[in-house]
């Protein structure tokens, strides 16, 4: 099962854990969030544990029964482990490969000697935008990360000048451009047309990109100060390797998971018949899943065997990249808990209850709506299908480039501010070995940058067109 679909399960067939009052509801994750946060940044409590008991807290204040709560908990904490915690492994594994066998070197070194310093931002963007296209934004940081580390430290650059942009590039393309997934729902949903949103969502990403990845990276680098974690940091490949994988073999390794995520996509909309060989084939080799596990095999022979790796060698790099991802595993697995305590208590039913009432542009009502549940629930995919649910009716009596542009509206809402109940917050921290109140400046505000300025766009563009 993808990742989306886990989502998207969690968030139709979970049944409520409570039917407290929308005061209350509301005063619970605001509870339930400021313990988190406070835990952690000023009892310094691990992540994991800081998680859980806010989960616990939130339940309790919106008056749950504890067995509930603990269901809900557990559920939330599978599913994104069984979503996101494989990925990560497989990713883990991949990135070790890279690293181990001399190919990360070779892409640096690459990158190094053709990028001038002032272009090595506007470099990671686009490389990250056109990696991330096709990818689940968790996947394409495990892809990213080993690149981006070793750029910083190599290059001696600052992590959030070239760290920044390459979150943005994969994060616009999470919440703005089809075929990815959370794009693709939406317009599903609103019954838009998927070629005029992909042109706009490309019109809009691109400055937005700019703005919030390149331009944004040199204002995060004055806030925050930070060194590529040496535990993350992949180190240079040992001097005894008779050679190094050559950069188009590591860069066609890498690439294989997109390619095959963004082949399933074309394939779903090209393809009418559902039951076809062609279709079937690539339903199942285009699963971030099944792409990821086939990039791991290819890169044993493309990087491995080709830097003269052993089999017992190749079993032992496995075997060491999997131990430095057991707690980042389990902290992204407790705030995927933490969503799902959110989601079930009925926080995101609450705020769509309170938009019944809003009399505004349909534009801006359903980035509002995106905002809050994503605010609320920790997650994009869950914030894009609700909203788009709900203003699906509003598309009726829009053209067609208005009905794309109430699909941009919705993406640019689900990427609004990530915190502490959001996997990806867990993951920008750990990687880059931050502390909270460090993400906050970095990451949650990019986002936010990303989410304001994409609506800005948008909001223009509906006056042109």
């Amino acid at each position: 099962m993808s990742a989306l679909s886990v989502e998207l399960l969690a968030a139709t067939t979970a049944p409520p854990i409570t039917s407290a009052g929308d005061t209350r509801l509301g005063i619970a994750a605001l509870v339930g969030i400021a313990v988190i946060i406070v835990l952690i940044t000023r009892w310094k409590v691990h992540a994991f544990l800081a998680l859980t008991i806010g989960s616990f807290v939130l339940g309790a204040v919106a008056g749950a029964p504890l067995a509930k709560t603990i269901t809900s908990f557990t559920t939330g904490l599978g599913s994104t482990v069984a979503g996101v915690g494989v990925l990560i492994a497989l990713g883990a594994i991949l990135g070790k490969l890279l690293a181990d066998s001399g190919g990360a070197d070779q892409i640096v070194d690459t990158i190094l000697a053709r990028t001038s310093e002032r272009r090595m931002p506007w470099a990671m963007a686009g490389i990250a935008g056109l990696i991330g296209l096709p990818l689940f934004f968790e996947v394409g940081i495990v892809l990213l990360i080993p690149v981006v580390l070793l750029v910083a430290r190599r290059g001696n650059y600052s992590l959030m000048r070239v760290g920044i942009p390459a979150l943005a590039g994969l994060s616009v393309m999470h919440g703005l451009v089809p075929p990815h997934p959370g794009p693709l729902a939406a317009i599903d949903a609103i019954h838009a047309d998927l070629g005029t949103t992909l042109a706009l969502g490309v019109l809009v990403a691109l400055p937005t990109l700019a703005i919030a990845g390149p331009l944004f990276g040199r204002v995060a680098d004055r806030w925050v100060k930070v060194e590529p974690p040496e535990t993350m940091t992949p180190a240079r490949a040992s001097d005894d390797l008779k050679h190094r994988p050559s950069f188009v073999a590591t860069v066609c390794t890498m690439l294989l998971p997109v390619v095959l995520m963004l082949a399933k996509a074309l394939v779903d909309v090209i393809v009418d018949d559902k039951q076809s060989l062609v279709f079937r084939i690539f339903d199942v080799v285009g699963t971030p899943l099944i792409a990821l596990l086939a990039a791991v095999l290819l890169a044993m022979f493309t990087m491995g065997r080709a830097a003269g790796f052993s089999k017992e060698r190749i079993s032992s790099t496995v075997e060491k990249s999997l131990a430095p991802i057991a707690g980042i595993l389990l902290i992204v697995g407790a705030g995927g808990g933490f969503k799902q305590t959110l989601i079930d208590a009925g926080v995101g039913n609450m705020i769509l209850n309170w938009s019944d009432s809003w009399n505004i542009s349909p534009l801006l009502l359903a980035w509002l709506i995106a905002v809050l549940i994503r605010v609320a629930t920790g997650s994009a995919t869950v914030a894009t299908i609700s909203a788009a649910g709900l203003v699906a009716p509003l598309a009726a009596d829009m053209s067609t480039t208005h009905a794309a542009l109430l699909v941009l509206a919705v993406g640019a809402g689900s990427l609004f501010f990530s915190h502490v109940n959001d996997a990806g917050f867990w993951l920008v921290k750990e990687y880059f070995g931050m502390d909270v109140p460090q993400t906050l400046k970095s990451w949650s505000t990019m986002e936010t940058v990303i989410s304001v300025v994409a609506l800005g766009f948008v909001l223009l563009l509906s006056l042109v067109l």
